[in-house]
Parts: structure tokens; C-alpha cells; sequence
């Protein structure tokens, strides 16, 4: 193969998205640099202002533009639920099944047994937002992993303090699962049989 440093860059950055290789790589930039003006200049304008203008929401943990958050706008139709989701591929998941209509949270990962992450979870602002907004449910769909069950009852204990119902996800969750591979039926059967978490006060 050529010896050319931006190919090779190119291929080091490519490769490290999910589900690809090297191989998958040089691929991609030959049908890149073969497509120029259909293809490789469109995607450096979209890059470029992508970069510039999307960003995480620093109070729900969606994508947002520099214009607004959609996500949070959603205040005008006076939603009273929250689901509370690890990433933004989850969310996405979600709203393509149409199964759920309210606000989403997203904590932007999970609590790691092996470690203190707690801190860099987004959950200040979710409080906040539960006890502004007046929700009256908050829908816990974290993974069926051990650090996403660990999160939601770290979550259920922090709102033990609010007068509002707590569910998870129910049957059609599988052992392991996680939201973003799940198919709409599995999705649909989880919401429909989410169960309620009891809280102790002190």
C-alpha cells in the first residue's frame, strides 16, 4: 500500500468507530475520495457544522443545537412523565418505537461497580427538572446489566425524598440487554409491563 500520512491518519480515525475495522476503513475513504463532490466535500460541510453547532445539554443530557434543546421545549405540552436512559442512542431507540411520549433524560452513562462515577452522572439537573416541571412519573430505562440496574436504584434511592411514582422497564428486557439493540415489540412489551420501584424516606 502507498505510503500516504493523511490516508493513514484517515484509517487510524475511521477504525476506531463502532463496528470498524481497518480494512473497513480503507474502503470507506476510497469510495470518499472517488465521490468527492457527491460524497467527501457534503460530509466535511455536515463535520464541520455538526462540530460547530450540536452539543450535550448540560440539564437534560440530549443533543441540542446552539439554538435550542428540543428535547427540553417540550415544556409548552405540559409532559408529565421522564424517561431517565444511559446514552443518546438509547433515547433514539425509544423515540422510534413511539412507545413513549414525555421528556427524556439522558445520564450520559452508568455507575461502574468497580468505580466512583456518581459524580459525572447528570443528576442534579433531573431532580431539578422533576420537582419544576411537576412530573409525576419517572420511568427508569436503564440496561439489564449490572451497572445499569446498579443505576437505577441509585436513582430510585435520590428520589426517595419526592412524591412521585418510580417505574423500570419490565418483561421484555432480557437479562444483559441493552436499550439501543432492542427491537420496537421487545421495547413496547417493556414499557407496557414497567413495574413500580418502592422507595424507603427516612
Amino acid at each position: 500500500m502507498q505510503n500516504l500520512n493523511e490516508i493513514d491518519q484517515l484509517i487510524k480515525i475511521i477504525s476506531k468507530l463502532p463496528g470498524l475495522g481497518p480494512k473497513s476503513a480503507k474502503r470507506i475513504i476510497l469510495k470518499l475520495i472517488s465521490n468527492r463532490d457527491n460524497i467527501l466535500k457534503p460530509m466535511i460541510k455536515a463535520l464541520n457544522e455538526t462540530d460547530t453547532n450540536i452539543s450535550r445539554c448540560n440539564r437534560c443530557g440530549s443533543l441540542r443545537s446552539t439554538k435550542s434543546c428540543n428535547n427540553c421545549d417540550q415544556n409548552k405540552k405540559k409532559l408529565n412523565k421522564i424517561c431517565v436512559v444511559e446514552n443518546i442512542a438509547d433515547q433514539w431507540s425509544i423515540e422510534a418505537s413511539n412507545i413513549f411520549e414525555g421528556y427524556f433524560h439522558v445520564l450520559g452513562g452508568t455507575i461502574n461497580s468497580f468505580s466512583n462515577s456518581k459524580q459525572s452522572l447528570l443528576l442534579s439537573s433531573l431532580l431539578q427538572k422533576i420537582e419544576k416541571e411537576k412530573i409525576e412519573e419517572v420511568i427508569i430505562a436503564t440496561s439489564a446489566t449490572v451497572e445499569g440496574q446498579t443505576t437505577a436504584y441509585y436513582i430510585k434511592d435520590s428520589l426517595k425524598n419526592f412524591n412521585v411514582k418510580i417505574s423500570k422497564l419490565g418483561q421484555g428486557l432480557p437479562i444483559g440487554g441493552e436499550i439501543e439493540n432492542l427491537d420496537d415489540g421487545t421495547l413496547h412489551s417493556a414499557f407496557k409491563n414497567r413495574v413500580g420501584l418502592e422507595t424507603e424516606s427516612d
